[in-house]
């Protein structure tokens, strides 16, 4: 058992986070001063206790590089991220970047100082600066719109997000009140003077709505919301086996040019173990379905460090996607999430599988490459394996804005449904208020009028201020 003494802090969560990426929570126990100036004597005295910042340095990132030099050397570990434990590395190397003014600069920084492997400093800048090139900064005005759709055929073995299975007649409960909440947010949007720049509807699984479901759905976003400006509209369509023609000519009449196709992986045992209920053929056929109606750009979402798969069956699943050209792929790394099953059945899963999943990610990059993909976002989870990242490839400059804005946080965020977090967006101080909604579906309905006066009260009405201030300056 680790004993750690941080000194000079106050709040010890992120020490903790980076602990974790070299051992897991049963191996240590980490205190601050004052916590374990308060521990009876004989803990003080039980066992090897290791004491940080005794020069009681007020820079969080001096005690992290510590910690990681010493975890480094104690197991033997050398976690390519260095001492970052964010979801958004991209955002950081914007704001190094504002502050040098020198992708070399950034790069040398994100090594020197955040002890990242020279990979991974390069994969960061190498994003960012194609993140510039092709999206730059959003319009002050615009925001990008979330609609949740919290329903799925199964609950896979992974999964964490508000996914439910429930009857239709739940969902068409659900629906009622959520299109309540788009014709609000449309309404209030164009009274304030914002417009969506990217529409994303995710989940759950959208398409387990039925067509005359996602029919009344689109043509709701589309009567209320203004999307004359509106650059990317995309429908996670997600599992094969709710994929239909009908589904998408709908999806393709009301304007959506971006879908995802998930197939997690082509591997039928695997299907099984995670709790998927179609075939790897089904997930061919949902491709083929996407070319005949003419969906312009189409994601597929793999996963690498999926139970019992090993690398050549990442790589394999990797070159059946890839021969089906889809526009973007997303490299996810398996994530143990607390609310997940997986985490139940084996709650130090993300440690084993740490060199399996460093072998899958960077043979899955050569072979990427070699056929044209680039990445254009990422960004990362706790409890992945290996600490690594889920990277989104796209060709052809074809990347998904609303990823990538989501991603940096310099742009408001409307979320509706049920799970949805809102953020508000204020760039004079370069910070998020979160807003969120209730994950529950069925607290969600009894609950649409709070969630839109939290929408009234957190964003529309600030939004008015800061049109009041601008025009009393001018």
């Amino acid at each position: 058992m680790y004993k750690f003494v941080i000194k000079n802090v106050s709040n010890k969560y992120d020490f903790i986070e980076l602990i974790k990426v070299f051992v897991s929570q049963d191996e240590f126990r980490a205190y601050t001063q004052e916590e374990f100036d308060a521990l009876p004597e004989h803990e003080k005295k039980a066992g090897d206790i290791v004491c940080f910042n005794n020069e009681l340095s007020a820079d969080k990132n001096e005690i992290k590089r510590q910690l990681y030099r010493y975890l480094s050397s104690e197991t033997g570990k050398r976690p390519p991220w260095g001492i970052l434990t964010g979801v958004r590395p991209a955002k950081l190397t914007g704001e190094i970047f504002e502050k040098l003014g020198n992708i070399d600069a950034v790069r040398n920084e994100l090594i020197s100082n955040y002890l990242l492997s020279e990979e991974k400093a390069e994969l960061l800048v190498d994003t960012y600066s194609y993140q510039q090139q092709v999206c730059g900064r959003p319009d002050p005005h615009s925001v990008g719109v979330y609609i949740g759709i919290p329903f799925c055929p199964t609950r896979c073995l992974y999964c964490s997000f508000t996914s439910n299975q429930v009857s239709e007649s739940e969902i068409a409960r659900y629906l009622k009140e959520l299109k309540k909440e788009i014709v609000y947010t449309g309404r209030r949007m164009t009274e304030t003077g914002l417009w969506p720049e990217a529409i994303y509807i995710g989940g759950g699984t959208p398409t387990t709505l039925t067509a005359a479901q996602l029919d009344d759905l689109l043509n709701t976003v589309k009567q209320n919301m203004d999307l004359t400006r509106t650059l990317e509209f995309t429908v996670e369509a997600g599992r094969p086996d709710t994929i239909t023609p009908d589904k998408l000519e709908i999806m393709k009449n009301h304007g959506v040019k971006r879908i995802s196709i998930n197939p997690q992986s082509m591997k039928e045992k695997t299907l099984e173990i995670i709790g998927r209920s179609h075939q790897p053929e089904d997930i061919v056929n949902a491709f083929q379905i996407s070319d005949r109606v003419g969906i312009p750009i189409v994601n597929a979402d793999l996963i690498a460090g999926l139970p019992e798969e090993e690398p050549e069956d990442f790589t394999e699943t990797l070159k059946k996607i890839i021969d089906l050209e889809p526009e973007n792929i997303t490299v996810h790394t398996l994530a143990v999430k607390r609310a997940s099953k997986l985490i139940e059945l084996d709650k130090d899963y993300h440690y084993r599988q740490a060199e399996c999943v460093k072998k899958m990610l960077n043979d899955g990059r050569k072979m990427l490459a070699e056929r044209g993909y680039r990445p254009y976002y990422l960004y990362r989870q706790k409890h992945m394996a290996g600490a690594f990242e889920n990277v989104g490839y796209c060709k052809e400059d074809t990347p998904c804005i609303y990823n990538i804005r989501i991603m940096e946080e310099h742009q408001t965020i409307l979320a509706l449904g049920a799970g949805g977090i809102s953020k508000m967006y204020y760039p004079e101080e370069n910070r998020l208020e979160r807003v969120p909604n209730v994950s529950n579906y069925e607290i969600y309905i009894s609950r649409i009028d709070e969630m839109l006066d939290r929408k009234e009260k957190n964003i529309f009405m600030e939004v008015k201020k800061d049109v009041n201030k601008r025009t009393k300056r001018n």
